[in-house]
């Protein structure tokens, strides 16, 4: 499933061809995804202003609203030229005045494309986010290590499955997780409320600069996504722990560890990892 990092790398590869368009068109071949594209979008003629990325979703902001786009469990977007043949899963497509067009493939269609002309991050699918990891924004919306000691206090769920509820903090999926417990020490299994504010500090560091690195590397393709160009990710090839359940750890050489929590895989060293 396309994490924060992927959903960014999509956002830088679709921003410089969107941001200042003119939307001439839309297509839709299959409205039924997860919830069906809604009839009559009122995009045409419409001049994109912006493209922004909120936790997962990808917001296409226009002069009368804004459309949520979410590329599911499979879904890519694509930037090609006007006129290129569609294929079986390419469900939706913006066609834009600068000869390009932007294409939602979506094999598995839980992908999303929803319209909202009001404030959209009142919108049921983001009201409720966490903070961005990646943001120093004020306030409560602020992700750092006092936020994430306070929100931890008196909590019996693992850290793992805590740091992965987009109520606490956005984009930290399963890969990035377990990349980021290991970069920090900390064992995955370890419940949320013993966390010191030190710890708290480490982990903090240790998500955004694991989501970071992630970006630069443009993602990661374990099946089948691809950015805006249709190139893979590679951050794969700098996993430390996820996927490697009986390879050495990079750092000490002991086995790594598989577990199941919560019907995910977690990975992780139990020498490194306390």
């Amino acid at each position: 499933m396309p994490e924060l990092p992927e959903v960014e790398t999509t956002r830088r590869g679709l921003a410089p061809y969107l941001e200042g368009a003119d939307i001439t068109g839309i297509v839709i071949r299959n409205a039924r995804l997860r919830w069906p594209i809604p009839e009559n979008l009122p995009l045409c003629g419409q001049s994109i202003h912006k493209l922004e990325r909120r936790a997962k979703y990808l917001l296409l902001r226009c002069g009368n609203g804004t459309l949520i786009l979410h590329l599911g469990m499979s879904g890519s977007l694509r930037i090609l030229p006007v006129g290129t043949p569609a294929e079986k899963h390419d469900h939706f497509e913006l066609i834009l005045d600068n000869g390009k067009l932007m294409r939602l493939r979506d094999p598995r269609r839980f992908g999303a494309v929803l319209w909202c002309d009001g404030d959209v991050h009142t919108h049921p699918l983001l009201a409720g986010l966490g903070p961005e990891p990646l943001q120093d924004t004020g306030g409560i919306y602020r992700f750092d290590a006092r936020y994430l000691y306070q929100a931890t206090r008196g909590r019996n769920v693992t850290i793992k499955q805590f740091i992965m509820d987009n109520h606490v903090v956005v984009g930290v999926g399963n890969i990035y997780a377990s990349e980021a417990l290991f970069s920090a020490g900390i064992k995955p299994q370890l419940k949320a409320g013993a966390l010191s504010l030190a710890r708290c500090t480490k982990l903090v560091a240790a998500i955004r600069a694991t989501l970071s690195d992630a970006i630069i590397a443009g993602g990661s393709t374990l099946r089948d996504f691809v950015n805006a160009s249709g190139n893979p990710g590679y951050f794969q090839q700098q996993l430390q722990v996820y996927g490697r359940a009986g390879e050495p750890c990079r750092r000490c050489a002991a086995p790594i560890k598989q577990i199941k929590q919560g019907q995910r895989s977690s990975f992780y060293c139990e020498c490194c990892q306390k």
